[in-house]
């Protein structure tokens, strides 16, 4: 609903009724009713439901009003009001926010927290304010390897497979590691892994589990102190509409919002922890990636996705400063 129908709605109904009908706003994104997204999605719900500001946030999952990728465009446009969505998939449209998934930057969810307040984050929110879309909650979800014979801590463990990776930037990185790419979806990682298509993978700690990599696995590298997946998965807003809500309704979001980036990071870090326990109790063999190995696969990255990227990102050698000056 656009905020010029609100108006008119509520001056109908005020004729009519006495009392003016609550805003309502549309959030869309892709992932299941238990996902932790759609929990962050629902927490902001019902926190400005609990304000009585008469806004009302009605919530479509599991991709039931736009598809995964499609729902940048029409959330800039002011056709969709709010979307949980992994901000790399309107690559497309905006280049620089591929580096909000790219190997190496992350080191783990504390130096995740500590670059939602940077300068490198104020300037990819400056580009998404140029599309009339604002950020509300900052949140990334992180990831590891699975080794089908071998644990794949360092570059050198990837020479000779063939593996998965989540990401273009991901692939080149494994390829300088001495690796041959198979793209697919996470959902077919289990199968290519039984058939013997795929040595090792690279994807989320959570799809690591609801896809039960664990019984295809004989290693797992999940993130700990170190780890290379990281992607950003931000609670976004368009603009024009969250400026045409009235001063109460505005608070009461940034209030539940600020709450649910909290719960975010907790449940993020809760993930992480619970994919190791679930693969060390069906007997898979867990190694954490060392400070040297870390070091060795962002050097490995500033040769193979870092110089892609700054190839063919206007400014993309600045940006990056920005994110590797983080510490």
């Amino acid at each position: 609903m656009t905020i010029k129908t609100a108006i008119l709605t509520g001056v109908v109904a005020t004729l009519v009724t006495g009392a003016a009908t609550a805003e309502t706003l549309r959030l869309s994104h892709q992932w299941s009713t238990q996902d932790v997204r759609h929990k962050v999605a629902q927490m902001i719900a019902d926190e400005v439901a609990t304000a009585e500001v008469d806004l009302d946030i009605r919530i479509f999952p599991s991709q039931s009003l736009f598809k995964a990728r499609e729902q940048y465009t029409p959330l800039s446009r002011g056709q969709l009001d709010m979307t949980v969505l992994p901000l790399s998939y309107a690559g497309g449209q905006r280049p620089e926010y591929n580096l909000t998934l790219m190997p190496g930057l992350v080191k783990n969810h504390d130096h995740a927290a500590r670059l939602n307040e940077s300068p490198f984050m104020e300037q990819i929110k400056a580009t998404a304010a140029e599309d009339d879309v604002i950020v509300l909650v900052d949140g990334y979800l992180a990831g590891g390897f699975v080794g089908k014979d071998r644990c794949v801590t360092g570059p050198a463990d990837m020479e000779g497979l063939q593996t998965r990776a989540a990401g273009k930037a991901f692939e080149q990185m494994l390829a300088g590691a001495g690796a041959s790419i198979a793209s697919m979806s996470s959902s077919e990682i289990y199968s290519a892994m039984q058939t013997g298509v795929l040595d090792a993978a690279n994807t989320s700690s959570s799809s690591f589990v609801s896809y039960r990599i664990y019984e295809q696995a004989a290693c797992y590298t999940p993130p700990g102190d170190y780890a290379l997946w990281f992607m950003y998965q931000p609670l976004l807003m368009n603009k024009t509409t969250f400026d045409g809500l009235t001063d109460d309704q505005q608070t009461a979001l940034l209030a539940a919002a600020d709450k649910a980036e909290v719960f975010y990071l907790e449940e993020a870090k809760k993930e992480d922890a619970d994919s190791r326990q679930v693969f060390a109790d069906a007997g898979v063999e867990i190694k954490d990636m060392t400070a040297e190995e870390f070091e060795a696969w962002r050097a490995l990255a500033q040769e193979t996705s870092y110089t892609a990227f700054v190839e063919e990102v206007p400014g993309g050698q600045e940006l990056l400063d920005k994110a590797l000056a983080v510490e």
